[in-house]
């Protein structure tokens, strides 16, 4: 791990809070218990074998999916207390989710798939997508549709949105899952450097272990909830 966090500071609050979640699909529970607290700039990979439901307590972070149990609070904002509609500004104004899935409307210009969480605010936020773009590799395809991008280069459109708004809480699904071992370090500094620079939490799903390794924490998901990848 990398050891390059800024040192915390006690009187803080979390960027995230977790308290006592669980999630049961039919037939079987994910994960109870789960309690975690990530600071600001804080990196923290998760890990787990296929089907333990990582992908779910992301989207159960974001306020995409609902718990069984538990309580998650993102800067001090309970999730239980908010409705849809407050759920989904608080996604627009806090987080950035890398999905594995991409998500990217095709048809729409990579400028305006990366501006959206700009756009959706009520601004224009090109310059700021043009540039976001340059940062990942992908600068001059401003105009380029999705249909002509290969799946690496989608998942870096797909980074470049969720990193444009600078968001104070990162969720990352796999983000470096389909690029090649170069391409792959290049996105992973690139979010990690965002998170410390700015001050916002990251927490990426990986099986990677070399991912993993460039992040502060590194977490074990399993049906008793999380745990220290080398406890």
């Amino acid at each position: 791990m990398t050891g390059a966090r800024p040192a915390s500071n006690p009187a803080a609050v979390p960027a995230l809070e977790i308290a006592d979640l669980a999630k049961s699909v039919p037939g079987r529970q994910l994960f109870a218990g789960l309690t975690l607290a990530v600071q600001p700039g804080e990196v923290v990979a998760i890990m787990g074998e296929s089907g333990v439901g990582k992908s779910t307590l992301l989207n159960i972070v974001a306020g995409l999916d609902t718990p069984d149990a538990g309580r998650i609070r993102i800067g001090g904002s309970d999730l239980a207390g908010l409705d849809d509609d407050g759920r989904t500004r608080l996604r627009r104004r806090a987080i950035g989710f890398v999905f594995q899935a991409f998500h990217i409307l095709p048809h729409l210009s990579l400028v305006r798939n990366v501006a959206l969480p700009l756009a959706l605010g009520g601004g224009d936020g090109q310059a700021e997508a043009a540039a976001m773009l340059a940062r990942v590799g992908l600068g001059g395809r401003e105009a380029a549709r999705p249909a002509e991008l290969s799946g690496g280069e989608l998942q870096r459109v797909a980074i470049a949105r969720a990193l444009v708004h600078r968001p104070s809480l990162i969720l990352a699904d796999e983000p470096t899952g389909n690029l090649d071992h170069e391409t792959a370090d290049r996105i992973l500094a690139l979010l990690i450097g965002e998170s410390r620079d700015h001050g916002a939490a990251a927490i990426i799903v990986t099986h990677s272990e070399r991912a993993a390794a460039q992040c502060d924490r590194v977490l074990r998901l399993g049906a008793g909830g999380l745990a220290p990848a080398n406890g």
